[in-house]
């Protein structure tokens, strides 16, 4: 497989410039990233066609956003076991509270989780984790006009959530843990984020290992649409995550958030989690995953500037104020 990384550019554009998604970004060259072959650097005319349609094409809005320009997706944690902010927020006044709050420092879309996915967590059964997250999204739904995700891995909560308000269902599996997820999100008509993760919570950590891991992710993600696909989910109505930090080590992370501008390729708007997580512990010497705010912005924006168009998030206000204040420094298009 040959992956065609678009060098995103902003600013005022040349003529023969392609845009990016249909977003800010613009770029006239793509790095062509080949396994076993030194990469190159070509002219984005030679990129092949049914490609650099997918890389150029705008993106359709779903639940409420458009693509135009950079989202933050704010991290609502129902559970009291998640890696950084677990157990502040699993009474349901302290969530929608929160929920409030994020919605009004600007995140475009809040993503309600109540189940840890943390490395190590443990399958918690769906009784327990719809019975954390219908009255928080109910309540939630009625109190702001930001839409909600639900994060899970089961159709059964998906379900519930949709029900109780929910506009997006976020599966760190990619339709691959529930045999009845793919019908569900289908029969719903919502949009779909698929994830790459090697292995599950578990086990995730215990020792990955890629040949290549950004053709594998790559392909893995191409493969969960072409699933999606056959159910009768749309293209247009799917996100795609490469799963940094679920099954990965510092330098896969890193491989991936490099050339993350590949994922472009396959049609779809792409979201990034990064928010907090061990890898920016690591590098910026911050143990406390509190403490990795400034990492995670230095993720998010290099992140932007490659035309990743939703970024999932703790800390909203700094994400938001950062990304505002790149675009006007950049010139980017609104």
């Amino acid at each position: 497989m040959i992956l065609y990384r678009p060098l995103a550019q902003t600013g005022p554009a040349p003529k023969s410039a392609q845009c990016l998604a249909g977003g800010w970004c613009w770029f006239t060259q793509a790095e062509v990233l080949e396994p076993g072959v030194t990469s190159r650097i070509i002219p984005a005319d030679d990129i092949p066609a049914d490609v650099l349609d997918r890389l150029t094409a705008p993106r359709t809005p779903q639940a409420g956003l458009d693509w135009a320009t950079p989202h933050v997706m704010g991290i609502l944690n129902v559970t009291p076991d998640s890696f950084s902010d677990g157990g502040q927020f699993t009474g349901a006044a302290a969530a929608i509270a929160h929920a409030r709050e994020m919605a009004q420092c600007g995140a475009a879309i809040i993503d309600v989780g109540g189940e840890s996915t943390r490395p190590g967590a443990t399958l918690v059964p769906e009784a327990e984790e719809v019975a954390r997250i219908r009255p928080v999204i109910e309540a939630t739904a009625q109190a702001v006009e930001t839409p909600i995700s639900i994060d899970t891995r089961k159709a059964a909560v998906a379900e519930a959530a949709l029900q109780a308000g929910a506009q997006l269902v976020n599966d760190v599996s990619g339709l691959s843990f529930d045999p009845q997820m793919a019908e569900t999100v289908a029969e719903s008509s919502v949009p779909v984020c698929l994830m790459h993760a090697q292995g599950d919570p578990t086990n995730m950590q215990n020792a990955p290992r890629y040949t290549d891991v950004l053709h594998e992710v790559y392909a893995y993600l191409d493969a969960r649409i072409t699933v999606a696909e056959a159910a009768g989910i749309d293209r247009a109505r799917i996100l795609v995550d490469p799963g940094i930090g679920f099954g990965k080590t510092q330098e896969h992370n890193l491989t991936l958030l490099r050339h993350i501008g590949v994922f472009h390729g396959l049609g779809c708007p792409v979201l990034l989690g990064a928010s907090r997580k061990k890898f920016i512990g690591t590098l910026t010497d911050a143990p406390d995953p509190a403490d990795r705010m400034p990492g995670t912005l230095a993720v998010t924006l290099i992140a932007a500037m490659q035309g990743v168009q939703l970024h999932r998030v703790h800390d909203i206000t700094p994400a938001v104020k950062a990304l505002k204040m790149a675009q006007a420094v950049l010139g980017a298009k609104k």
